[in-house]
């Protein structure tokens, strides 16, 4: 259970951009720590005790398992069951085999629905932001965050060359590690943009926008999102919560 207030001050910010650097080494560290983080956040706009959660495109699970230790009860649903048994062998118990796309569950089924780092890698991101809000039940909290394309890390393991063009940068990948990335353009990894999602959002007449900020930097800092053109670039990552009308 979550006993202390999440703070986006800065010593937060500091702490998650130094575990990144162990993204690729530690991913343990890495994601354990940031599911943390996340939960604590998702934590100040609503309870998670005793909360059905779905925890969309959750792959191994860390935020599942962090879901469940704030006293939430998460549904981890993913379309690649590979990812979700990466690091146990096996699907974890109540896990979904499904696409964000198209969610297996019911409309108004969940109290939370939660994604974090998914929708920059599906071909029809605001279908899948569509999904998210009908399966959360009037009320309840829809949790979206993502890598906007522009951010210095938009491109993922290939970055900061993406800024020259996805494909270009995929190429430039293959050629120095002999191997095409995880993420490549056009097939596991798009350009979605912040000014896409706060579009998105506005449109939704069943979903109140609650917050729309960066989300690894302090809370200071959330003026950023208003401003066309730098947003994409100095946010990194857009957290969008919304409540469900």
């Amino acid at each position: 259970m979550q006993t202390e207030p999440f703070r986006a001050d800065l010593a937060r910010s500091i702490r998650l951009f130094s575990a990144f650097r162990k993204e690729q080494t530690d991913p343990e560290f890495f994601y354990g720590l940031l599911a943390r983080d996340t939960v604590a956040q998702l934590s100040s706009y609503t309870d998670l005790n005793g909360a059905l959660v779905a925890d969309v495109g959750g792959g191994p699970g860390y935020f599942t398992e962090a879901l469940r230790a704030a006293g939430a009860r998460p549904l981890c649903v993913d379309c690649d069951a590979g990812e979700m048994s990466a690091r146990t062998g096996v699907i974890p118990d109540g896990a979904l085999l499904g696409s964000a796309l198209d969610l297996p569950l019911r409309s108004g089924s969940v109290d939370v629905c939660f994604s974090s780092n998914v929708l920059e890698h599906v071909p029809d991101p605001w279908r899948m932001a569509d999904e998210m809000v009908r399966v959360t039940r009037p009320g309840g909290i829809v949790y979206l965050s993502f890598t906007n394309w522009l951010s210095p890390w938009g491109g993922h393991e290939t970055s900061p060359w993406h800024y020259l063009g996805g494909h270009r940068a995929a190429r430039r990948y293959a050629r120095r590690h002999g191997r095409s990335p995880k993420n490549v353009y056009g097939e596991s990894l798009y350009a979605v943009s912040v000014a896409g999602a706060l579009a998105w959002a506005r449109r939704r007449p069943d979903a109140e926008v609650l917050d729309a900020l960066p989300r690894y930097h302090p809370r200071w800092a959330t003026a950023v999102i208003h401003l066309p053109g730098v947003r994409e670039v100095v946010t990194w990552n857009l957290v969008l919560v919304l409540r469900r009308r």
